[in-house]
């Protein structure tokens, strides 16, 4: 599936959040959102999982207007979102969560044998197969978030949209789970903070500011120093990292100025 943004802009509150973004994700392009708290970023991701409707400009999937010519459902069949304030409710197990995922599929031969494979299938991907039974809320946060990706996967859907996925994770659930998403080969769209992950392991990045595009491209050509001072306030230093040959950039506050 291909998504493509066509100036969008939103507003909330009576101020613009989102100014005429263009943004296009080729199928099975994993593709990074980055910039500071406040850049639009999460809002620009609601318009694609059909939680903000944009006041200007178009979403397209696979060239139809998400917005005008794509139902609620339709577009639930082919969308997962993993949004920060995912709202779920973790009274349930594990697999009773996960299987929360094939509800844009009932009623479309979506049988139970079949469903529950898939269920159990999403469970294992995401390395929580032993706790299939357990009682959500018991599991760690960084667990939690896998149980979301999860349910994501359960809709098995074309496009993958997620906000900061690594949350509350730990370094080794961090990078299994950025590891995973890369290996999915979905048409995804990620917000990430972490300007590493996003160098090791998107196809392309766009870099917001003030809720519009400052830069777009390959990690390696598009997070240069002077970017990312401009943008970010920080120096950085661009290398490679001696482990997985992947862009790495060694950082560092920018430094005060002189009084």
């Amino acid at each position: 599936m291909r998504l493509r943004l066509d100036a969008v802009q939103v507003r909330l509150g009576g101020a613009g959040v989102v100014d005429g973004v263009d943004l296009d994700v080729h199928p099975g392009e994993l593709v990074g959102l980055l910039g500071p708290n406040g850049s639009g970023k999460s809002t620009l991701l609601r318009t694609v999982y059909r939680a903000l409707r944009p006041d200007a400009g178009a979403v397209w999937l696979d060239g139809r207007d998400l917005w005008r010519t794509v139902g609620v459902r339709e577009a639930a069949r082919s969308t997962a979102a993993v949004p920060q304030e995912h709202g779920a409710d973790f009274g349930f197990t594990v697999a009773e969560t996960v299987h929360a995922g094939r509800t844009p599929h009932q009623g479309l031969l979506d049988r139970d044998t079949a469903a529950a494979a898939i269920v159990r299938a999403a469970i294992e991907r995401v390395g929580l197969a032993g706790k299939a039974h357990r009682l959500t809320h018991t599991l760690s946060g960084g667990e939690k978030q896998r149980v979301l990706l999860a349910r994501a996967l359960a809709q098995q859907p074309r496009l993958l949209v997620l906000d900061e996925p690594t949350n509350h994770l730990d370094i080794t659930a961090q990078l299994e789970q950025l590891r995973l998403i890369r290996k999915l080969r979905l048409t995804t769209l990620t917000a990430l903070h972490d300007l590493n992950h996003a160098a090791a392991f998107c196809d392309r990045v766009y870099v917001l500011h003030a809720g519009r595009v400052a830069a777009a491209g390959p990690p390696g050509d598009v997070l240069t120093p002077d970017l990312l001072a401009d943008i970010f306030r920080i120096r950085a230093h661009p290398g490679t990292n001696p482990l997985t040959g992947t862009p790495h950039l060694y950082l560092a506050p920018l430094e005060e100025e002189p009084s």
